[in-house]
């Protein structure tokens, strides 16, 4: 088992490894003294981890309440927040009380800003299921939900008390669930480490297998030891971010590469297109357009495009510039008349770039 210290505003350390889930119960209750905890899951990830983590927290002392909401990006909104709100309200929970967000990113978000909110903060456990959750939502403290003007618009920055990440999850994904992850895990090589670029592209057939491979061959490949490193890397490399940035001013905006134009095609498509095929799409179409606009030293749209093909991410965006940019100028990342965009300069380095919201329709084309 390996063990990630992050020291933010919250001190905590987030543990990779194998059957954690299991021992859960433990774990936690190492961190937050037995109490009430209210694990919030999804439909899907409920009929497969929830029993488990409900026995171990039992076990462990805990008592053990559970909120299962509609699977989706359609159920990040502020509704759910509010019913898990209300249903920690109606059953007593106070400050020292805990949520347990088991899930992915979406889990995550809306748990964490539950939490984040409840009589103005509790505490809460992240138990990421997907590889996306693992390797970037889980740690760092976002937490948020959808607008209807557009993605993440309402959030907390609120860190968790511990994150365990029990890689044997991810062998219940299915494929383009895993390409998620896959995506911001490619992502975290571009913009600061050309050894984990290099090491996916690597590894690209063994690691994560095609979407015809039997469920054996899966189980099989993501228990490898390769897999835990990636998801100890990319931690690492947030982690190290966080700890400078934690309120996301400055530095740690660079984990947005992709990001900014990756929402707006969530958006447009009304969320048939999940975020880590948006943010694949995102990052192709940054790479080439800085590229062309003479904004980067190299052409690096070519090495992320091979490895999204690699992957079989789909690269074609399915929007015009004019549809992206109605929605990428409500981003988050917008001040005033300027927004700031994730340029790369060369795979393994990135850097941040203001410009004016005027031109971000053009620099869109530049990269359709």
């Amino acid at each position: 088992m390996e063990k990630i210290q992050i020291n933010a505003s919250r001190k905590y350390e987030m543990l990779i490894g194998r059957d954690l889930l299991t021992n859960a119960g433990k774990y936690i209750s190492e961190v937050i003294e037995p109490g009430k905890v209210c694990i919030v899951t999804d439909d899907v990830v409920s009929g497969i981890y929830k029993d488990t983590v409900f026995n171990s927290l039992v076990a462990a002392g805990f008592e053990v309440y559970v909120f299962v909401f509609e699977h989706g990006e359609k159920s990040k909104n502020i509704t759910t927040v509010s019913s898990i709100l209300e249903y920690m309200a109606e059953n007593d929970f106070t400050r020292s009380d805990a949520i347990a967000a088991l899930g992915g990113g979406i889990t995550g978000d809306v748990a964490g800003f539950a939490a984040s909110v409840f009589l103005r903060g509790i505490r809460f456990v992240q138990l990421p299921t997907t590889f996306l959750a693992a390797v970037d939502s889980s740690v760092g403290g976002k937490t948020g939900v959808n607008l209807k003007g557009g993605k993440n618009l309402a959030g907390a920055f609120w860190q968790p008390s511990l994150v365990l990440c029990d890689c044997n999850t991810f062998s219940t994904l299915p494929y383009e669930i895993f390409l998620d992850g896959v995506a911001e895990a490619i992502k975290y090589g571009a913009i600061i480490n050309r050894e984990l670029f290099d090491t996916l592209m690597l590894h690209n057939h063994d690691l994560f297998p095609s979407s015809e491979a039997s469920q054996k061959d899966i189980e099989n490949n993501v228990s490898s030891d390769v897999l835990i490193e990636i998801v100890n890397q990319c931690v690492t490399i947030k982690r190290d971010i966080v700890m400078e940035d934690e309120r996301d001013t400055g530095v740690r905006q660079l984990l947005n590469f992709g990001h900014t134009i990756g929402h707006a095609v969530e958006k447009c498509s009304n969320y048939a297109i999940t975020h880590g095929h948006a943010v694949a799409i995102g990052m192709f179409i940054v790479s080439k357009a800085s590229y062309k606009l003479g904004l980067c030293k190299m052409d690096c749209s070519l090495e992320i495009e091979n490895m999204l093909n690699k992957f079989n991410f789909p690269v074609a965006c399915p929007f015009t510039a004019a549809e992206l940019t109605q929605v990428a100028l409500k981003d988050k990342k917008r001040a005033g008349k300027s927004i700031t965009l994730v340029l790369p300069d060369y795979i393994g380095h990135c850097y941040l770039k203001k410009i004016n919201i005027e031109d971000l329709e053009t620099f869109i084309s530049a990269g359709l």
